[in-house]
């Protein structure tokens, strides 16, 4: 798993490589939360291959530390199979999701 973080304006844009599951959600979770700031934050997922629960369960936390501060937050860039997860857990009618970077740095 990979994950690097771009400053963007007022927002953070964290892109996240590879798998996320069990055997790193904790440590994804951790590093996420790290860079967690003021402004809008968007999570680019157009290079992750896999999710279990697991990792559903670090963007869902994510997504409510940051509402809970008043910060924006959009999933960006989802491969079909990665959309289907989000779809099939009920994700996608409580996440903002932006068809790609740009579109979701221009939302926020």
């Amino acid at each position: 798993m990979g994950i690097t973080f771009e400053r963007v304006g007022n927002a953070t844009v964290a892109s996240l490589q590879g798998r996320l599951d069990s055997s790193n959600s904790s440590a994804v979770e951790t590093e996420l939360f790290s860079q967690l700031g003021d402004g809008g934050f968007v999570l680019d997922v157009s290079k992750l291959d896999y999710i279990s629960s697991a990792g559903l369960r670090v963007v869902l936390v994510v997504a409510k530390r940051l509402k809970q501060s008043g910060s924006a937050f959009l999933l960006a860039g989802m491969q079909p199979h990665i959309r289907d997860v989000f779809e099939i857990s009920g994700f996608l009618s409580i996440l903002a999701v932006a068809e790609n970077r740009d579109e979701a740095l221009t939302r926020l």
